[in-house]
């Protein structure tokens, strides 16, 4: 018997979302579907779900909440709880990947949006559900927009009785209802209390910690009530901490808020202030929706987060400091009115606010997606966009996903989810985790793996330390909460792994267990102590003073900054015999041929490479013919066309025929420097055969090559088309350049006496442009339209001509002049 809702007992608040609480539950009746806007301090968070609890259409179904963080989802659910005189854990719960607080009686489960992916994945019908709630969906991280693309599909096939809301305080709302097959929009009002948002931009070339500081203390001294400010990292948090120390009285307490904090850290950090005190709250971007720090009435922001940006080529994903979105800073400003009228502070120019975007790029356009990749797989869905993605996730990032996770053992050719595929899946980690931990237990060492694991996915387990080993034997041996559920977690999931081997005596370090999740991010010493190559061909640093920066090779877990600076953050140390006994598979042998910048010649060696790691070499003899010509190509490939010995008619010839591809287009060749490399084995390599240096190439080899490439039918029509030189009324030939945006005659005026068409080429249909100059060469005028010039502004030359050049002639009428180079004779 389906048991009916029963009314709360309580009275909930009055807040401004409490004016369309019936708006809300009377589309999701009719629809089944709705969007809400509800601006910061609306009250969406928390009353939503408890008013959707007493709707009859929701019988006994659960109410599932999704919040973009832990932190915000145990602040939602113990809200929520106090507001019916609860525990948490009863009416209200929540559940997220090392914690959870549910029972039988939970009727409102607030998760992280991870969480309910995963919950969509392992049972499709989402059983005893109702409703499904999306809170600040305006973060739009990837889980997020997956969830509900997972949602929309679940309601569409297999639950029509299901019910969507999509909530969020800054939200592009006409574009998320559009995906909703133009779902009902709800607006509720405003913040209750108004907000003074000033702007301050004197300290130019400040450290951001050092503006923060300033900023704090000038506010503390002029506004009371407790301070939240936004820096981008947990760095510049703890910068800005030190220098906070000892500035204020006794009251007031310094408290930082990020993602690595303990629980229990986070949430003292949210906690209303003692009486009698006051708190200056240091946070990320983790505070910047869902959560209310009580007491909270002044709000300083940086304008500043830092965000994952993915690069598919090096699988590599880095930090990068960028601006706020102005949604981010609209939601970090209303921080300060959520209970009293407040002060918020950016430290920038008014100016500067127009000039951001409109909203944080999605993560789905710049993250890793092999996660994803697997997930759909799963879900028996190759193409993304068979599904209601807001953003359609890129072709590029998708490729590489496939090709990881083909290459890691989890899709077979056609993209189909393998055997090993649903272990790694099941297992709740990252592909490469996953791999890697399926890997070790079938060595024996999969409880160790799955504590790496386990560890590598929590920010702030085992510390900070770059050398893993460290951070393991510290995680390890951590006697926290967090670091038990941690290990509890990692046992869960090695139990769940079928295929094991019993515990076998292995290298006791971190470094051969990621062998199997890295391999392409294997790194060798490269001269300086803490330089490394990695076999993805990009280079890696660690700081001489590091102590793991001696160490000849490793294995890096994570990296950071472009690529001219790209800084190790986690990795571990290993031995050759470690790699070659667990990446036999990745390690060859070849015969290479290349390129000596110093000398110019072609060579050629015998390699053992594990991708761009050279492991071994030795000398071949010097190559020839062919061969060599492979070389010589080679080296143009790495140092650029630039290198080779280009006559001015070489050069001329390949800027006609780029010429000519521009204004024609088709069959006439691309013969820019990116594209004659990537045809080395069409116009150079042929033409090179006997040549084993640059100094062998003949220049006219070169011209032979390049005029190869133009399709035989069309090359008479070069000249033509295209003329080396014009000639002169005098009679004497001038080259026409073809390097610019049109092609140039330059030329002494003198010598167009007596022309009265301008000249053109490509059989008389584009003029060129002409650089008129003096007897001396000097530039007099530039000119599209020499009868124009000979009938406009020549008078003006003339008189300056006169003056300048009395010996050469300057007639009136130049158009029925005769042409000549040379000056008067003497005497005349």
């Amino acid at each position: 018997m389906t048991r009916m809702p029963v009314p709360i007992k309580t009275e909930l608040p009055e807040l401004p979302v409490s004016a369309v609480l019936g708006d809300i539950a009377e589309a999701l009746a009719g629809a089944k579907r709705a969007v809400l806007s509800a601006p910061p301090g609306a009250g969406k968070t928390t009353l939503v779900p408890l008013h959707l609890l007493q709707q009859d259409w929701r019988g006994d179904g659960k109410i599932i909440l999704l919040e973009p963080r832990r932190l915000a989802a145990r602040a939602a659910a113990g809200r929520m709880a106090e507001l019916l005189h609860e525990d948490v854990g009863q009416t209200v719960g929540y559940r997220m990947r090392l914690d959870n607080r549910i029972s039988s009686k939970t009727r409102v489960e607030v998760v992280t949006e991870g969480v309910f992916a995963r919950m969509v994945l392992d049972d499709p019908e989402l059983a005893g559900v109702s409703t499904v709630i999306f809170d600040e969906f305006h973060e739009r991280s990837l889980d997020g927009d997956f969830g509900l693309a997972l949602a929309l599909d679940v309601q569409g096939g297999l639950r029509d009785d299901l019910r969507i809301l999509v909530m969020s305080a800054t939200l592009d709302v006409e574009r998320i209802s559009t995906l909703m097959a133009d779902a009902p929009i709800i607006q509720s009002l405003g913040r209750t209390f108004p907000i003074d948002v000033r702007y301050e931009d004197r300290w130019q070339g400040v450290p951001i910690e050092e503006k923060v500081t300033k900023a704090i203390t000038e506010v503390h001294g002029s506004e009371n009530g407790s301070i939240l400010a936004f820096l981008p990292g947990q760095s510049e948090i703890t910068r800005t901490a030190v220098r906070l120390e000892g500035r204020f009285p006794a009251d007031t307490d310094i408290i930082p808020l990020y993602g690595n904090l303990s629980q229990k850290e986070q949430d003292a950090a949210i906690k209303p202030a003692p009486a009698g005190r006051r708190k200056i709250v240091l946070a990320t971007s983790i505070a910047e929706t869902s959560i209310t720090i009580d007491g909270v009435r002044v709000v300083i922001d940086s304008g500043l987060q830092r965000l994952p940006v993915f690069e598919p080529a090096t699988g590599i994903t880095r930090l990068e400091t960028l601006r706020v979105s102005r949604a981010s800073a609209d939601q970090r400003a209303g921080r300060a009115g959520r209970t009293e009228p407040g002060v918020a502070i950016r430290l920038w120019h008014p100016g500067q606010t127009a000039a951001l975007n409109a909203f944080t790029p999605p993560q789905i356009l710049a993250s890793d997606l092999a996660g994803l990749v697997l997930d759909l797989a799963h879900w028996g869905v190759q193409d993304p966009s068979s599904l209601a993605f807001l953003d359609i996730p890129p072709e590029a990032a998708l490729k590489e996903s496939m090709a990881l996770l083909k290459n890691l053992g989890a899709l077979d050719k056609v993209g189909a989810l393998t055997q090993r595929g649903h272990l790694m899946r099941g297992l709740s980690l990252p592909p490469r985790l996953a791999a890697m931990v399926i890997a070790a237990a079938s060595e024996g060492a999969g409880k160790k793996a799955a504590m790496l694991a386990v560890m590598l996915t929590e920010q702030g387990l085992g510390g900070n330390d770059i050398d893993l080993d460290e951070r393991l034997r510290r995680f390890l041996s951590d006697r926290s909460e967090r670091a038990h559920a941690a290990r509890k977690l990692a046992s869960r999931l090695f139990d769940a792994i079928g295929d094991k081997t019993a515990a076998a005596e292995l290298p006791s370090g971190a470094g051969p267990l990621l062998l199997h999740a890295y391999p392409d991010r294997i790194a060798l010493q490269r001269g300086a102590r803490g330089r490394y190559v990695m076999a993805n061909g990009r280079g890696a640093e660690l700081a001489e003073t590091e102590r793991l920066a001696a160490s000849k090779m490793l294995v890096v877990a994570d990296i950071t900054g472009r690529a001219a600076q790209p800084r190790i953050l986690a990795a571990a140390g290993i031995d050759r015999t470690d790699m070659e006994e667990r990446m036999p598979h990745l390690i060859v042998q070849q015969d290479q041929l290349l390129f000596d910048k110093a000398s110019g010649q072609a060579r050629a060696r015998k390699v053992t490479r594990l991708g761009a790691i050279i492991l071994d070499e030795t000398p071949l003899p010097r190559p020839e013919g062919e061969q060599a010509a492979q070389a010589l190509a080679n080296g143009v490939r790495e140092f650029g066309i630039g290198i080779l010995p280009f006559s001015k008619e070489t050069l001329q010839l390949r800027d006609r025929i780029g010429f000519l591809n521009a204004s024609i287009g088709e069959p006439w060749p691309d013969v820019s420097e990116e594209a004659l490399l990537s045809r080395l084995e069409e116009w150079f390599v042929p033409f090179q055969n006997g040549a084993r240096s640059l100094q062998d190439i003949r220049p006219g080899s070169l011209s032979e090559g390049i005029l190869s490439l133009v399709p035989h039918e069309v090359a008479r029509d070069l000249a033509k088309l295209a003329p080396t030189h014009f000639e002169a009324p005098t009679g004497q030939r001038h080259p026409i350049r073809y390097d610019a945006s049109e092609p140039t005659l330059s030329i002494r005026v003198q010598e167009l006496f007596g022309l009265r068409a301008h000249p053109t080429i490509a059989q008389g249909r584009l003029p060129l442009l002409l650089e008129l100059t003096s007897p001396a060469h000097r530039p007099i005028q530039t000119t599209r339209d020499l009868p124009g010039f000979w009938s406009g502004s020549w008078k003006d030359v003339r008189a300056d001509m006169r003056g300048r050049y009395p010996r050469h002639p300057w007639p009136e009428d130049p158009a029925s002049a005769l042409p000549t180079s040379r000056a008067k004779p003497r005497g005349t």
